[in-house]
């Protein structure tokens, strides 16, 4: 048996380990459609689900494991059973959030800041000089 915080890590559902955790604090992992804590332990069998951005992923975990893996050998322990309209809600989601921010628009880029520094730079140079 293994922490289901654990497990998600080590399946690459999820990028560290406390983020796991905190994603099973505020109740985004569920197992068998029941919201857990961090230190639940999973079973061959179970399924695992995943809020992320409005949509559900489910997977049916086929194996247990201890350690994290490497992407390719995911296939192995968990099988991806989320169903396609979820699928379609979170593309959805990710077109809508793609449109959302435009170029030039929010934080500027490093070479947009570099540009704007130089421009600010020179104009208070200008500035001194009119003295």
């Amino acid at each position: 048996m293994a922490r289901i915080d654990k497990f998600v890590w080590a399946v690459r559902l999820f990028k560290t380990r406390s983020l796991a955790a905190n994603q099973c604090k505020t109740n985004k992992i569920l197992v068998n459609d029941e919201p857990v804590k961090a230190s639940k332990e999973v079973k061959v069998g179970d399924i695992v689900s995943v809020k992320k951005s409005g949509a559900v992923f489910s997977y049916k975990v086929l194996e247990l494991l201890e350690k994290r893996v490497g992407a390719k050998l995911v296939e192995q322990y968990i099988r991806d059973i989320t169903p396609t309209e979820e699928i379609e809600k979170y593309k959805l989601f990710q077109a809508s959030q793609k449109s959302y921010r435009h170029n030039g628009m929010g934080k500027p880029t490093t070479k947009e800041r570099r540009h704007l520094e130089k421009f600010l730079r020179q104009g208070y140079y200008d500035q001194d000089d009119e003295d």
